[in-house]
């Protein structure tokens, strides 16, 4: 996290999770292309633009993931903290294949390639005939746009929530790009294995999606409302230094956490770009956002100097060995001191 708009700065962490990506980027093509080769399944510069093409599918698939695994396994959320560099990664591997192909099947002819791919052949009507390349290019567009805007630059100018709507665009280039394949290699592909995998990675991914849903509604369903004030069980119920999510039934989600403290509640949605801060822990005291580290004093719900993000407090009190914790959340700069428990 920074508290001003800064290049981008590679440490330690950073360094390793990107040499890795990109070894592992490296590889992939490497070997595609070398088996493609010794095959002789296609022309060189063909098989580096499927594999480039491949590589992107792949990454993408990754990409929509990591999100409900990391619901699903804390052991995921490391890989949450950098996901950004995936999807910039990702956006540069479509563009080369995009431009290699481009050049290669539409750069010899009279129009423009681009023109060329949208409307120079085919029909829009007929399935069989359809202009695949034109969804290829919508989808290269809409991972162009959030590659050009992942710096915090642009979602401090956007605002979080605008920032994540745009964000979103993922799926409609996720659909496009199964629609690109589909509509394009996969009708050549006479083994049918190529759909057969991406049958098989949109099935995979809407398994993970819909029981990270789940486990979320399991935890929802899991708070008991009283008046105001909400049950979070007893406090030996929360692990220490970590949280549990309680939603209201109108406002964002509570995260109630237990540290060395005792139990405090805060929003439990980050202000950096709506991280569920309930899946996070407590780090140096502080509540430590699991998407990109962005850090909040669990009483006064403020970041550490010279930081300035904050999130709402809420009320807690300890009845009869139960946490209640008010719906409502303070007016933003609140206090409030931690209810002491056993830790």
């Amino acid at each position: 996290m920074s508290h001003a708009f800064v290049s981008v700065q590679w440490n330690g962490q950073k360094k390793a999770y990107d040499l890795i990506l990109l070894a592992a980027i490296a590889v992939y093509l490497g070997t595609f292309t070398a088996v493609g080769i010794a095959q002789q399944a296609a022309d060189p510069v063909v098989l580096i633009m499927r594999a480039l093409g491949t590589c992107a599918i792949v990454l993408l698939h990754i990409i929509l993931a990591i999100g409900p695994l990391a619901r699903l396994s804390d052991r995921i959320k490391p890989l949450l903290y950098n996901r950004r560099h995936f999807g910039v990664v990702t956006a540069l591997i479509s563009l080369a294949h995009a431009a290699l192909a481009l050049m290669w099947y539409h750069g010899s002819g009279p129009i423009n390639p681009i023109s060329s791919a949208i409307g120079g052949y085919g029909d829009y009507v007929v399935p069989i005939e359809f202009p695949f390349e034109s969804l290829g290019l919508a989808a290269l567009l809409i991972l162009g746009v959030m590659a050009a805007t992942s710096h915090d630059f642009w979602l401090s100018r956007l605002s979080p929530p605008v920032w994540k709507a745009l964000h979103m665009g993922v799926y409609a280039a996720y659909a496009l790009l199964i629609g690109h394949v589909a509509l394009g290699t996969a009708q050549f592909d006479k083994s049918g294995g190529l759909l057969i995998a991406l049958t098989l990675g949109a099935v995979s991914l809407t398994a993970l999606h819909i029981g990270a849903i789940l486990k979320g509604r399991k935890a929802d369903l899991a708070s008991e409302l009283s008046g105001e004030w909400m049950s979070a069980g007893r406090p030996d119920e929360i692990p220490l230094n970590r949280a549990i999510t309680l939603t209201p039934k109108s406002g964002e989600r509570i995260a109630v956490f237990r540290y060395e403290k005792g139990i405090s509640a805060i929003v439990g949605v980050c202000s950096h770009q709506n991280g569920p801060l309930g899946e996070g822990c407590i780090l140096g005291g502080l509540v430590t956002c699991p998407w990109h580290g962005f850090q909040f004093d669990p009483e006064t719900g403020a970041a550490p100097p010279p930081f300035e993000d904050r999130v709402q407090t809420h009320e807690v009190k300890l009845e009869d060995g139960t946490i209640w914790v008010r719906s409502t959340p303070d007016p933003l700069g609140t206090t409030r001191p931690a209810v002491p428990v056993a830790t």
